[in-house]
């Protein structure tokens, strides 16, 4: 297995808004009981009208890292929190300008009908407060290793917003932890279209290679008709805000899937045999607090017993076709 996979993303802009926040550790069997950390999202700005805003999440920022030395990401989110300017509140040319390196996370949790949910978010990383932003294109970009499994052609369908055809690149990258991140890109130039349809992929037949492209943010205005049973229909409108991953090319020469130097079968399955363990984890604790929660919500009412919700094993992956 190669020593690294690359997931880096790139974003620099100007400060949108942000809900970042300092706060201190509460757990007191934590080692870092009672230190202070920095928490919340950061919005840039990538693009000159303020449309292209990308979100990056930071969880645990310390003052200080582990080998000891002073954090510059730690001072860079204080300083935003104490003395930034965001585009919202203060207006575009005075917000705060920032680069990030960051990668992409999966946010996985499991929805009310007990259905998986796989968020791609921007997680963590470096920030530098700038005086001059780099050139447009280079503001939203990304570089990943990515195991593709699937290439489908996406029609154009004005019914559904999709005004041009596109492929659906479906597959996984890979974090520093080596642990496998399933997720969907999109090819929208028709060289690259072609490029893809043209290489047969399938879960039996994966393409492994580097790709590359820009996170693009976009919000439509959708309309949506109720039929009433006399009278007008009724008109309801909503904005719906999308974040796409758009390949713009891709290594020459791809991985040797296979390799051991590269990445082999045996080894992606086991990759994703640790996916279904650590979601059989995020599942167990889900059935757990609603279990709790119905408990609390019962015991106001009455002194019955607490549901017993069961939890799955998981499911074990099979060799020789992957499908994410």
């Amino acid at each position: 297995m190669k020593q690294s996979f690359i997931n880096t993303e790139h974003i620099e802009g100007r400060v949108y808004e942000h809900n970042l926040s300092i706060k201190t550790v509460q757990n007191e069997k934590s080692a870092n009981f009672g230190k202070e950390f920095i928490s919340g999202t950061l919005d840039v700005a990538t693009d000159e009208e303020g449309l292209n805003v990308l979100t990056v999440h930071f969880t645990y920022v310390t003052e200080f890292t582990k080998s000891g030395g002073k954090n510059q990401t730690y001072a860079a989110l204080q300083k935003i929190i104490n003395e930034g300017k965001t585009w919202i509140a203060d207006g575009k040319d005075a917000a705060t300008k920032v680069k990030i390196d960051t990668n992409l996370a999966l946010n996985d949790f499991y929805a009310q009908d007990d259905s998986l949910v796989s968020v791609k978010t921007n997680e963590g990383g470096f920030v530098t407060i700038v005086n001059e932003l780099c050139d447009l294109s280079e503001r939203n970009t990304f570089t990943m290793d990515m195991i593709i499994t699937a290439a489908n052609t996406v029609e154009a369908n004005e019914d559904k917003g999709i005004t041009a055809p596109y492929i659906s690149l479906r597959g996984a990258v890979f974090n520093f932890r080596k642990d496998v991140l399933p997720v969907d890109f999109f090819v929208k130039n028709p060289a690259g279209m072609k490029y893809f349809e043209d290489a047969e992929i399938s879960g039996s037949n994966p393409l492994f290679t580097k790709v590359w492209g820009k996170i693009l943010s976009a919000t439509s205005t959708v309309e949506r008709m109720e039929e009433s049973a006399f009278g007008e229909a009724a008109v309801k409108t909503y904005e719906r805000k999308t974040k796409e991953w758009v390949v713009t090319g891709t290594a020459k020469i791809p991985y040797d899937f296979g390799d051991e130097t590269v990445l082999t079968s045996d080894e992606l399955v086991a990759a994703m045999q640790n996916r279904e363990v650590y979601l059989a984890d995020i599942k167990k604790r889900s059935d757990e607090y609603r279990a709790n929660r119905a408990a609390s919500a019962n015991a106001a009412f009455s002194s019955g017993n607490a549901m017993n919700m069961p939890t799955g094993s998981a499911p074990e992956a099979k060799k020789g076709t992957f499908n994410f």
